[in-house]
C-alpha cells in the first residue's frame, strides 16, 4: 500500500498496464525529441517564406498537410508518453489517483470535483494509458478548432504559435486538467458568435479547473471595456504595485480564497518539490516579466501603429492583459510560473493574430516566419537551460 500526493490511500497499481504506451523514445531525450521537431519544422517555415508567396495556394495546401500531420503526431507522441514522476512531474499524481478509483476510491470534495468525475467515469472503462491518450486528445485538438474558426486557411501559423508556446509542452504532461482546461476556453471564445455553445465550453473549462473563473472573468469584462490603452497603463500599474507591495496580494489574493489549489497553496507557503525549479524559483521575475512584455508590445504596435480594430481581437488582448497582471501582482509566489499560464496559454495569438487576419507588409509570409521562429527561440533557449 502507499499514500498518494493527496493524501489517498492505494494498494498498488501496474503504471504500464496498457497498449498505448510509447517505449521507442528513451524518456529522458522524450521531451528534446519533440522540441527538436519544432525546431525543424519553424527553420523551413523560415527558409521557405523566401520563396513564396503569402497567397499561394500550394503553400496554404502544403501548410495544411504539415498542420495536420504534426496534429496527429502531438498527440499521439503526447498520449502515449510513459508514466513518470521524475520527467512528466503530476502525471504521476493522476495516475496514482486513477489508481485509486480504479479500486472504488471516493472523490474529493477539496479538489476540481468534476474533472475528478471524470477521472473516476474513466477508470471504469479505460486503462490508465488510454486514459492519458484520451486527455492529449482533448489538451490539443481543441486548439485546433481554435485555429480552423479563427483563421482559416491560415490556421497553421497560429497553431505553430499554440505549440511552440514556452507552456504548451508542461501544460500537456504535467498541469494536465489546466491544460485541458485552457483548451477549452480557447474555443469558447472561438464560438462567442453561438453563445449557448460558447457558455457551455466556458462552463466544462471551469469545471475542469476552478483557476479559469479568472480568465472567463477577464474575458466577460472585455465585452464591456476594450479600451487597450487603459488596460495596458493598468498592465504597467501592476508592475509598480508588485514593487511596491512585495507580498501583500498574495496574501489579500489567499484570504478571499483565489487562491486555493492544494498545489498553489504548498507553493505559496513555501512547501516546494525540486521539480520545476528553473522556472519555479522565487523573487521578481524579470525574465518572465520581460517574455509577457512582448505581447503586450505586440498589442500596442498594432492598435496604435497599425490602428487595427478587430473585436474578436481586442476581447483576446484584453483578457491577456487582465489575466497578466493578475500574475503580476502575485509574481513572487514560488513556482508563479502556473499563474503566468492563465495568460500565457493566449500569448501567441495576441503576438499572430492582427498578421493572420490583415495584410501590413508585402513580404508579410516572412515577417510571420520571423515572428514564429522569434517566438519558438525563446521556448527553445529556455528549454535547454
Amino acid at each position: 500500500m502507499f499514500t498518494t500526493r493527496y493524501g489517498r490511500k492505494s494498494n498498488g497499481f501496474n503504471f504500464s498496464k496498457g497498449k498505448t504506451v510509447n517505449t521507442l523514445v528513451p524518456l529522458e531525450y522524450y521531451f528534446t525529441l519533440y522540441l527538436n521537431l519544432l525546431l525543424l519544422i519553424a527553420l523551413s517555415i523560415h527558409l521557405q517564406a523566401n520563396r513564396t508567396d503569402w497567397l499561394d495556394q500550394k503553400n496554404l495546401k502544403s501548410k495544411n498537410a504539415v498542420g495536420i500531420a504534426l496534429l496527429i503526431f502531438t498527440i499521439v507522441y503526447i498520449g502515449t508518453r510513459p508514466i513518470s514522476g521524475k520527467y512528466f512531474i503530476d502525471m504521476r499524481t493522476y495516475a496514482e489517483s486513477f489508481a485509486v478509483y480504479v479500486e472504488g476510491g471516493e472523490i474529493p470534495i477539496n479538489k476540481d470535483v468534476y474533472f475528478e468525475y471524470f477521472m473516476k467515469w474513466s477508470s471504469g472503462i479505460m486503462s490508465v494509458a488510454t486514459f492519458f491518450f484520451l486527455c492529449a486528445i482533448l489538451y490539443v485538438l481543441p486548439m485546433y478548432f481554435f485555429c480552423r474558426k479563427i483563421f482559416k486557411d491560415y490556421w497553421f501559423y497560429a497553431f505553430m504559435m499554440l505549440v511552440m508556446s514556452f507552456t504548451f509542452w508542461s501544460a500537456g504532461v504535467n498541469g494536465i486538467r489546466s491544460g485541458i482546461a485552457t483548451s477549452f476556453v480557447l474555443v469558447a471564445i472561438a464560438y462567442a458568435d453561438r453563445k449557448a455553445l460558447s457558455i457551455i465550453l466556458f462552463l466544462i473549462a471551469l469545471a475542469f479547473h476552478k483557476s479559469m473563473a479568472l480568465v472567463i472573468a477577464a474575458y466577460v469584462v472585455t465585452a464591456y471595456f476594450r479600451h487597450t490603452n487603459w488596460l495596458i497603463a493598468a498592465w504597467f500599474f501592476a508592475i509598480l504595485l508588485s514593487l511596491a507591495l512585495g507580498g501583500f496580494f498574495e496574501g489579500v489574493f489567499s484570504g478571499f480564497g483565489l487562491i486555493e489549489d492544494e498545489r498553489i497553496s504548498n507553493y505559496m507557503s513555501g512547501e516546494v518539490d525540486e521539480f520545476e525549479v528553473a522556472v519555479g524559483r522565487t523573487g521578481f521575475r524579470w525574465d518572465f516579466l520581460l517574455f509577457s512584455a512582448s505581447a503586450v508590445a505586440a498589442g500596442w504596435f498594432f492598435k496604435n501603429k497599425k490602428g487595427y480594430e478587430d473585436y474578436v481581437y481586442d476581447r483576446i488582448l484584453g483578457t491577456y492583459l487582465i489575466t497578466n497582471s493578475f500574475w503580476i501582482l502575485v509574481i513572487r509566489t514560488p513556482f508563479s510560473n502556473r499563474f503566468a499560464y492563465l495568460s500565457w496559454f493566449i500569448m501567441g495569438i495576441v503576438i499572430v493574430y492582427p498578421l493572420l487576419k490583415n495584410r501590413f507588409y508585402d513580404n508579410q509570409h516572412v515577417v510571420v516566419a520571423r515572428v514564429i521562429f522569434v517566438f519558438f527561440l525563446f521556448t527553445y533557449v529556455m528549454s535547454m537551460l
